[in-house]
């Protein structure tokens, strides 16, 4: 009786344990993983007096991302994380699927293009991308510095937010 007590006990450990395991996995591996797979390019055409660039994002995680929205911020002056929490114009690109790859567009003014592209003044652009999951809101956030030289665009910060949860 002292050994199949003591061999229940084990058990109900070991259970304690895969389902402890099963919570992280499905918290951090089976969710969605939005982020970008290419650089920032700029498009051809200009639509309403404005310079069109594009990136592409993809969703790396087995679950979908049911509504992605995205911000973004152009200046000629460094941006940080924090110039994103001002009230910015999002837009919904709606859901994103496992493997799934949508394009964002933002646009530059022509009079600040010019400017940029003539003039001796840098551009800075912050993009952030928001999609809830099961476990709480994640993000995707990038800084970028446009090079003239180049004509491409430097990614000075990265980062993903994801929820804190507790592993205990």
């Amino acid at each position: 009786t002292i050994v199949l007590a003591i061999a229940l006990f084990k058990t109900f450990k070991h259970l304690e344990v895969v389902t402890k395991m099963s919570s992280i996995e499905t918290e951090y591996r089976l969710r969605p993983w939005v982020g970008p797979t290419s650089g920032i390019q700029r498009m051809n055409n200009s639509i309403n007096g404005s310079v069109q660039f594009s990136i592409t994002i993809k969703n790396f995680g087995d679950l979908p991302a049911s509504s992605v929205k995205a911000k973004s911020i152009v200046s000629t002056k460094p941006l940080s994380k924090e110039s994103l929490k001002a009230s910015l114009s999002e837009f919904n690109l709606g859901p994103l699927l496992p493997h799934m790859e949508k394009s964002y567009w933002f646009f530059v003014d022509n009079s600040m293009w010019d400017n940029i592209s003539n003039g001796d003044d840098p551009m800075f652009v912050a993009i952030y991308f928001e999609y809830p999951s099961v476990v709480g809101s994640n993000g995707y956030g990038m800084i970028s510095e446009y090079n003239k030289n180049n004509q491409t665009f430097v990614h000075k910060e990265m980062w993903i937010d994801y929820p804190q949860t507790s592993l205990k």
